[in-house]
């Protein structure tokens, strides 16, 4: 029998190659170039990318016989992950590869800000000798501040108690508990914002968090504050940013990531005070042998059918099929938890009802965790890491299978505690030869709507006009209605609105609907890809 074939597109590390083994037949191209690239995948069954190759629905169509595309890093940029998935291909990534060499880059550019290294060298390789000029601060009994504490900001923070920083952090995730073992005091953002001499982010991008620390950040600040980003580009406003520093708002910045990748143009090149960097997070020997030493393993795992832990669009690999539908379905429902929460949980029930719960159904809790830490840090989350932060969170985690469902062949159920005794749960279910994702629950109320990608969910006292109000409301911020659930327990009581919407709705407009309608609580809910 002839060896499946892995094409490797980029330059990867000799352990790479080693740790696919001989039972593969290895060949080469070039993946920058396309005219290379394209006839080159006719045959394959995997290919390994870094950054510079372009896996679209073009090179998907191209590869006939792709079942896996692994990229030897974090990010996936380059690859057209639901594009991957409508074609039946997994992706995986290495989620865990660059971690330390992210944190120890965020210490350098700390550092650096704080001494002047960069406009201290350019100067002075420039002939110039003023040592006045570039008298920088000491880290020690400084407070820096971490915005998001995943595992690359705890890192960071573990980093900086080496110096004696006092450190400070806001992650809405994060329970108060778990921060103070780590050393760690949380504190709200307009806090963070206003007590740090050093601010670093370690968010991911998400429509929230697109411009966080921006103009009116930055009009909260000490003005010798130094801004560190070397999570995402666009989180820091970089245009907000360089008028605060011409201003005198901003003291100085470090950054590895820009709103527009790659730039060789920014208004922040012209300040002595920041120094930047070309996106080189991952950019050291060890983080690149870890990620291609790692993805080669998960090339061998999809390629034996076996379980792939950091696949990033579906389990794949030994997942009983009656159980495998509803990984998609659980991870979606682990994202409703998230947005429901707005907070840290401390404690998660997946809870699995019906036909498949007489089968291993594990890989539905690691798909729930999947959900739930997806929009919430800066990392890539996957099967293999998701435990791990929830470990981190101090998130107690049960899986709950009973063989009983009353409506339905199977209800999967996620019931989550908060830190202050208030829970949240929310049901799914899968229905009809085409396995349509259903929401069949939310906090005790029964309904039955798909789980389309955006959904508002709106808690309220049973009264008339509600409803009216409500469409009015919406109508009025230009949001088109697809569907409508409502649902209550007795008249006059508790109700709750379930609507799935056209498009993403601003939090603006959220907040806005919320008071014409006098609701208790009014959630945007995003599912999108």
């Amino acid at each position: 029998m002839s060896k499946p074939v892995v094409l490797i597109a980029e330059e990867l590390s000799p352990a790479t190659i080693e740790a696919l083994g001989p039972d593969f037949e290895i060949r080469h191209v070039d993946g920058a170039s396309r005219s290379d690239l394209l006839p080159a995948l006719a045959d394959v069954d995997a290919i390994l990318v870094r950054s510079a190759t372009q896996v679209d629905a073009e090179a998907l169509e191209a590869a006939k016989n792709l079942k896996i595309v692994a990229r030897a890093g974090v990010g996936l940029d380059n690859v057209d992950v639901p594009a991957a998935t409508r074609a039946g291909v997994m992706v995986v990534n290495a989620p865990t590869s660059n971690i330390i060499s992210a944190a120890e880059l965020t210490l350098a550019h700390i550092l650096a800000s704080a001494r002047n290294i960069g406009a201290g060298n350019t100067s002075l390789k420039a002939g110039e000798w003023k040592r006045s000029k570039f008298t920088g601060t000491e880290l020690y009994e400084k407070t820096l501040g971490i915005v998001g504490l995943g595992r690359i900001g705890a890192l960071v923070a573990a980093r900086a108690a080496a110096f004696d920083m006092k450190v400070v952090a806001y992650d809405p995730y994060i329970s108060s508990a778990r921060a103070a073992q780590m050393g760690v005091q949380l504190l709200s953002l307009d806090e963070v914002l206003s007590e740090s001499d050093f601010i670093t982010v370690h968010m991911p991008k998400t429509p929230e968090t697109i411009g966080l620390i921006g103009e009116e950040a930055f009009n909260k600040v000490k003005p010798t504050v130094r801004i560190i980003n070397v999570a995402r580009g666009g989180i820091v406003d970089e245009v907000a940013l360089a008028n605060a520093l011409a201003d005198g708002r901003v003291g100085g910045a470090g950054i590895d990531v820009f709103e527009t990748e790659p730039t060789t143009e920014s208004p922040l090149f012209d300040f002595d005070s920041v120094v930047v960097t070309p996106h080189l997070g991952a950019s050291t020997e060890e983080a690149q042998e870890k990620a291609g030493v790692a993805v080669a393993r998960s090339v061998r795992l999809a390629l034996s059918g076996e379980l792939v832990p950091d696949a990033v669009n579906v389990a794949g690999g030994a997942i009983d099929e009656d159980v495998r539908p509803g990984i998609p379905l659980i991870e979606r429902l682990g994202r409703v938890v998230t947005a429901l929460a707005g907070s840290s949980i401390t404690s998660l029930d997946v809870e699995v009802h019906g036909e498949i719960a007489d089968k291993d159904v594990s890989a539905l809790k690691l798909a729930a965790l999947k959900g739930l830490f997806r929009d919430v840090v800066s990392e890539q989350v996957s099967y293999v890491n998701a435990p791990v932060l929830a470990e981190q969170r101090g998130i107690d985690v049960r899986l709950i299978t009973d063989g009983e469902a009353d409506e339905f062949r199977n209800v999967l159920t996620l019931r989550a505690a908060k830190a202050d005794g208030s829970q949240i749960s929310v049901s799914g279910t899968l229905t009809g030869p085409k396995q349509i994702q259903k929401l069949v629950g939310v906090n005790g109320f029964d309904l039955e709507i798909p789980l389309s990608d955006n959904l508002l969910i709106v808690s309220y006292t049973d009264r008339p006009g509600v409803i009216g109000v409500l469409g009015q409301a919406l109508g009025a911020e230009k949001v088109n209605i697809a569907g409508m659930q409502v649902a209550r327990k007795n008249e006059g009581g508790n109700a709750l609105a379930v609507l799935a919407v056209d498009s993403l709705i601003p939090s603006e407009t959220v907040g806005r609907v919320a008071d014409q309608i006098g609701a208790d609580t009014v959630t945007a809910v995003s599912l999108e890809d």
